[in-house]
């Protein structure tokens, strides 16, 4: 099957991105801590970083299209590629906690940045319906594994002391200064984008706010995944990984191979979600992986050994991505066309703020309440979001799951307006 041109493009980048994201996932948190940072102060830095990110879905959410997407994507890399050399010369903790804030610097390990939104948006655009679950797929698994080889990278600051007789400051400013490389390569693939990725014309723009029925759908799912993001911003990568150093002593080698390891499962994670969101719906795909995986999380503490907390990890994280896929396609599935960017930018907006919210509780929990709150009161929130989204939501099936497609316009818009026809099954 052909590939769409816009479609490789996007990938590259994706892949690119993901393999500074992935890095930072591991280190970060460990940097910190090594720096002479609190609990607190790197979760109040986590959040910071991702509270501005939630600024920059906003600007996805209203003035993306107009502007233009590729001009969007370019200007998001390259703050990113700004915070990488500001890691690298900084070292004061207001210093680096600004540097984290503007350059919208994510620990999470996990790429939801609003490049990550905006790409999603245009993806569907690139393929027919009946390839869009694939498509998103496709990404996330590209996504992934640049998380899982990035991570591999967490020991190149000891490595690096190693190989060429720096201190630990130089080996971690060696790091910091390829981050932001990977980010300035990610600007350049950008401008390959062609003019397709555009929203085609003003009268596009114009109407690309949500219509009343797609309003009430994005609006609901907004919320339950906000819940979501609650629970997801306590187990980013950095602040489990920074759990993993505390409580069992894992050092950046072995972190670095763990998160690799987690992020291959969750890479294949995606192909098997696609295979069985073809045979038992996007919905069911969506709940009945990503609740097991809760339980695997809350077990975590109460492993005896570092061996039974790998194991518990390993399958949690083989499950907890199957959902990621599943939400984008059944998302784009339930608005228009010229909605997508809107709804996109809105539902990650959201997840974005629950998620800084979240982050920067984490690090209070674990100084002054246990060290392993913030998994139990993460995978709590999960299960919670989980019984609600299948609660609301087990009635109504994207087109593709009824046989439809998509040039049944009438259809299409009963469904997208939450009228009965769209409810039965």
């Amino acid at each position: 099957m052909k590939i769409d041109r816009n479609l490789k493009f996007i990938y590259v980048a994706a892949l690119l991105r993901s393999l500074g994201i992935g890095l930072l996932g591991v280190v970060l948190g460990v940097y910190l801590s090594r720096n002479g940072f609190s609990s607190v102060q790197i979760g109040l830095g986590f959040g910071g970083g991702l509270a501005v990110a939630a600024g920059g879905m906003a600007v996805i959410r209203f003035d993306c299209d107009p502007v233009g997407r590729r001009r969007t994507l370019l200007v998001l890399s390259l703050l990113s590629g700004a915070g990488g050399i500001g890691l690298a010369f900084l070292h004061q903790p207001l210093a680096l906690t600004m540097v984290a804030f503007f350059s919208m610097l994510n620990g999470m390990g996990t790429d939801r940045t609003a490049a990550f939104a905006l790409e999603q948006a245009i993806i569907p655009e690139t393929v027919a319906n009946s390839g869009r679950t694939w498509a998103l797929s496709g990404y996330n698994l590209v996504l992934d594994f640049g998380h899982a080889v990035g991570a591999l990278g967490a020991a190149l600051p000891v490595l690096l002391q190693r190989w060429i007789s720096i201190d630990f400051a130089g080996s971690y400013r060696l790091v910091f200064l390829g981050y932001a490389t990977l980010q300035l390569i990610t600007a350049a693939t950008y401008l390959c984008l062609s003019p397709r990725v555009e929203v085609a014309t003003l009268s596009t723009i114009r109407h690309a706010r949500l219509l009343p029925g797609s309003r009430k759908v994005v609006t609901k799912l907004a919320g339950l995944a906000s819940l979501d993001s609650f629970g997801g911003g306590f187990l980013t990568d950095a602040l489990v990984a920074y759990w993993f150093f505390r409580h069992f002593g894992v050092a950046e080698q072995g972190l670095g191979v763990l998160f690799f390891a987690v992020h291959i499962l969750n890479a294949v994670s995606y192909l098997g979600a696609a295979f069985l969101a073809r045979g038992v719906g996007l919905l069911n795909t969506m709940v009945f992986t990503h609740l097991p995986s809760s339980i695997f999380l809350i077990l975590i503490p109460f492993a005896p050994s570092f061996k039974v907390a790998v194991v518990l990890f390993l399958l949690r994280e083989a499950l907890v991505e199957m959902d990621v896929p599943t939400r984008q396609s059944y998302l784009l599935a339930l608005v228009q066309q010229g909605e997508r960017t809107f709804a996109s930018g809105i539902t990650n907006l959201t997840r974005n703020i629950s998620w800084a919210t979240a982050s920067s509780i984490a690090g209070i929990l674990m100084q002054y309440v246990s060290f392993s709150a913030p998994l139990f009161v993460g995978g709590g929130a999960k299960i919670l979001y989980d019984v609600l989204l299948y609660g609301s939501f087990r009635r109504i099936r994207p087109l593709e799951e009824r046989g439809q497609t998509s040039s049944n316009a009438r259809y299409e818009n009963s469904f997208v307006a939450g009228g009965e026809g769209s409810k039965k099954g």
